[in-house]
């Protein structure tokens, strides 16, 4: 699982068995090692919620996705989900959650697990 964060604005990007993994359990983790700390985030499919939410709490970033959407997920061709959590004071926190296409240009990072982009077939050779 991938995290981009930048001001107000939280994306998760899954790989395929990152996806079926979370439709199965409800939970998804990764973490990054840090001197003396741990920084983390969470997926978890949550009851009685209608769109994603998000907490911090103990290091930690919890992405929250009705646990309805996380039954069809995997099977649908529904590349994700978004919204727009209101926070105190006027602000808000923009939220993102989605399958992890294959890169349109060439990286070294492995993507093996990754979706088939759509946008493959379109690319200019």
């Amino acid at each position: 699982m991938k995290i981009r964060i930048k001001g107000n604005s939280i994306r998760y990007r899954l790989t395929k068995s990152e996806v079926a993994t979370f439709c199965a359990v409800g939970f998804y983790e990764e973490q990054t090692e840090f001197k003396g700390q741990i920084f983390k985030y969470v997926l978890r499919s949550k009851e009685n919620i209608s769109h994603l939410e998000a907490d911090f709490k103990n290091d930690t970033i919890i992405m929250y996705l009705p646990e309805k959407d996380k039954l069809v997920w995997k099977k649908s061709d529904r590349v994700g989900f978004q919204h727009t959590m209101a926070l105190e004071k006027g602000k808000e926190l923009f939220l993102l959650l989605e399958k992890d296409f294959v890169c349109l240009d060439e990286t070294i990072e492995d993507q093996s697990d990754n979706y088939p982009n759509p946008l493959m077939d379109k690319k200019e050779v």
